[in-house]
């Protein structure tokens, strides 16, 4: 059976490409996805990528995949400085989940220095752009082929 992981995206992220290209680079979400899903069936996994400027939904989605998937891979982008209730709700679901950052969010502004999720992220990837997702895919691939 393949397992699946969850690539969940936060606000703003729908406008990669072309919001402050010079901090997210010009590749678009759809770009991101498209690499993500093929590195994810290159490992024999699939990735159900999503994306949302919605807390609640992020949440809801979050709830879900205690059923559905297998795996988390998340950048919730200003969520990630301000929600404990995102952070609760990995930590309720029990899943592994990797936390992923385009930028550098410690050569930012101060308040983009803490992260809520970090806590319950088993790894965090920030400032590596598109490729931060790719290592993500591949990482929670290794993960979960030692569970295994």
């Amino acid at each position: 059976m393949t397992s699946t992981i969850l690539v969940l995206n936060g606000p703003n992220l729908n406008l990669l490409g072309e919001r402050e290209p010079h901090i997210y680079g010009r590749e678009t979400l759809a770009q991101i996805q498209a690499r993500v899903e093929a590195r994810a069936k290159d490992l024999g996994l699939a990735a159900d990528f999503r994306q949302s400027n919605d807390e609640s939904e992020l949440i809801n989605w979050i709830q879900v995949a205690r059923g559905t998937a297998d795996g988390i891979v998340l950048n919730a982008a200003a969520f990630t400085h301000s929600s404990v209730a995102i952070a609760d709700a990995v930590e309720a679901v029990s899943l592994p989940m990797i936390e992923v950052h385009l930028s550098n969010i410690f050569r930012r502004e101060a308040f983009r220095h803490h992260s809520h999720l970090s806590r319950v992220a088993v790894g965090v990837i920030a400032g590596l752009g598109g490729d931060g997702y790719v290592l993500a895919i591949e990482a929670m691939a290794s993960l979960l082929a030692k569970k295994d």
